[in-house]
């Protein structure tokens, strides 16, 4: 299965949520919320240029008939050429899923903000922080193989 991202939609939907650049966990949970039918997916990004490592992000995932299609409503703020920005996910949750952790993290945790949903122990490194499960880190590990791939074959972009 195909996944594509969705400029068109992605934009759209940043302007009606009103996202803010440095917040993609809020906005993407905003965009779930506003989506019918949208996957909140956690994972890593990866593109030529600074920071050379992939960057923790998320984004939303609507499935079609032969494809999914990403909506990241943080894409605005990203300053990238969306054709050279790659999606690793590690985690994903369905609206209804993403809802109760949000109201039980808030209900136990008051202090602490939500976002971003790690799932549950163990957790692994990846990077040079403990967090996210084995999932996290096959798409941490994923997503660090191909900033190394287009970082080495654009080094004018560096």
């Amino acid at each position: 299965m195909n996944k594509l991202l969705d400029e068109t939609l992605s934009i759209k939907i940043a302007e009606q949520i009103n996202s803010r650049p440095s917040t993609p966990f809020d906005n993407a949970y905003k965009a779930a919320l506003s989506t019918k039918g949208a996957r909140y997916i956690q994972g890593f990004l990866a593109f030529a240029g600074k920071p050379y490592r992939p960057i923790e992000h998320s984004w939303i995932e609507l499935d079609d008939a032969s494809d999914v299609r990403i909506i990241d409503p943080t894409l605005p703020y990203l300053n990238k050429n969306p054709q050279e920005i790659w999606y690793f996910a590690a985690h994903s949750l369905t609206f209804k899923k993403l809802k109760a952790i949000i109201e039980e993290s808030k209900e136990d945790y008051p202090e602490d903000d939500p976002l971003p949903i790690y799932g549950d122990p163990p957790y692994e490194y990846y990077g040079d922080v403990m967090l996210g499960g084995q999932d996290y880190l096959a798409a941490y590990q994923a997503a660090e193989a191909k900033c190394k791939e287009i970082n080495e074959l654009n080094p004018e972009s560096n």
